[in-house]
């Protein structure tokens, strides 16, 4: 059973969305539902007076990609032309990107991104966002040299070094991963329990008994029993069974005295089975 955990593309701003629940509805009622939320926004988009950019973060919050592509295509419009609105372009090309990569046009969101970096080289999350382009296409090798430029130019972004450990993990550097992970959860205790308020939780494909395992040893490290023994929890849910490994480990062996660790060595969770 694999479960999901998160690697962040950092950049947007609103974090509200608006759903339909498709329940029993046919397919005419979804469409005719998709058709009467956009023709909300519009309303609420006609009676107050909002900038581009503005107009533009209410449709990527609905999820309403291309009219958000739109408008920050408009904002940037408007700002071309001065030297001093290079950041504020640069932010807004990150954010373009962000909403190709929601439409997982990786190519286009990547073009966005690194637009961002020549405007302004010291922006670290369209860095960050680039390795996520990667990432998620399948060439977590690719993505770490960009999450590490991000983490130079940000080394206190707690989304950056998960990112990174991800990708580390993906390419089987344990070690390494769980040196990211640790760093994460140090600057941000609540990393992997919320979404970011500044972009969006994609789900990796890269949860396994191992990962669980490694992640368990990081919480264990850091002090964290309740999120070391959950973690460890899931690890044997999927199959890890080493039990001298855990008891030998050092990590675990802080945490050894603990009544809820104690008591999941006694009695392990059944493997679940597919």
């Amino acid at each position: 059973m694999k479960r999901g955990t998160s690697i962040l593309a950092i950049g947007i701003l609103l974090g509200v969305s608006l759903t339909l629940n498709a329940g029993n509805r046919s397919a005419h009622e979804g469409q005719a539902g998709v058709a009467e939320q956009m023709d909300t926004t519009q309303q609420t988009l006609g009676s107050v007076k909002l900038s581009d950019e503005e107009r533009a973060d209410i449709f990527m919050a609905r999820k309403s990609y291309d009219e958000a592509i739109d408008y920050y295509s408009r904002a940037i419009k408007s700002l071309e032309g001065s030297q001093q609105n290079k950041p504020q372009i640069a932010a807004l090309w990150n954010k373009m990107g962000i909403c190709y990569q929601q439409k997982m046009d990786y190519r286009q969101a990547r073009d966005a991104y690194k637009r961002a970096t020549r405007l302004n080289h010291l922006f670290a999350q369209p860095w960050n966002n680039i390795g996520t382009t990667f990432y998620l296409s399948h060439k977590a090798k690719k993505s770490i040299g960009y999450y590490r430029h991000a983490i130079k130019l940000g080394p206190n972004a707690a989304a950056f070094h998960l990112n990174l450990g991800m990708a580390y993990f993906a390419r089987k550097k344990y070690e390494e991963a769980s040196r990211e992970y640790r760093t994460a959860i140090l600057l941000d205790p609540d990393i992997l329990k919320q979404r970011s308020n500044e972009g969006s939780a994609i789900e990796t494909r890269h949860v396994n008994a191992k990962f669980y395992f490694y992640m368990a040893k990081v919480f264990a490290s850091v002090g964290n029993t309740t999120e070391a023994v959950r973690y460890l929890e899931h690890a044997m849910e999927e199959g890890f069974n080493d039990r001298n490994r855990i008891l030998k480990d050092p990590d675990f062996q802080k945490i050894s005295k603990d009544p809820a660790f104690i008591a999941l060595i006694k009695n392990p969770p059944v493997p679940i089975k597919e």
